[in-house]
Formats: C-alpha cells, sequence, structure tokens
C-alpha cells in the first residue's frame, strides 16, 4: 500500500462540514468559505493519514481510489 500514489474526492454533495477530515490529515485537507471539504492535492502519496480521514468521516464524503488503475481504496469493495 505504502509507496503507491492515491487519487482523492471529496463528494461535497455529501460533505457537512464536520472538519474531522482535516483534524486527522491537516495537509490533505481544506475547508473553504462554505466549509466544504477539499483535497489539497487530488492525488498525493498513499498514507495513514488520509485512510484515517476518509474512515473518520461522518457521512462517508471520501472516496480513494488508486490514481493508477482506479482500483477502491476507500470505502473498499464489498
Amino acid at each position: 500500500m505504502m509507496g503507491d500514489r492515491w487519487h482523492v474526492e471529496v463528494d461535497r454533495s455529501v460533505c457537512i462540514g464536520s472538519g474531522m477530515c482535516v483534524n486527522h490529515a491537516p495537509d490533505g485537507f481544506r475547508l473553504d468559505t462554505a466549509r466544504q471539504s477539499h483535497p489539497v492535492e487530488p492525488e498525493s502519496d498513499a498514507g495513514e493519514r488520509l485512510l484515517a480521514a476518509a474512515e473518520g468521516c461522518p457521512v462517508e464524503a471520501i472516496t480513494i481510489t488508486l490514481a493508477d488503475g482506479g482500483e477502491p481504496v476507500f470505502p473498499p469493495e464489498e
């Protein structure tokens, strides 16, 4: 897993602006003036903090896929 590149997306129609992602990964996410989350970089190195942010989102607005191939990282496929 580490060494991979991840593509991070936030579904802003789902995001409630809890800020949990910013707490988990302050270098990975920011909230805009409407308190909507945005990934700082749409593609970044795989990391525990990004995964924790996705897992910690109360409305599961964050999806992570492998940048190379698009396989889901979070949420995992059933």
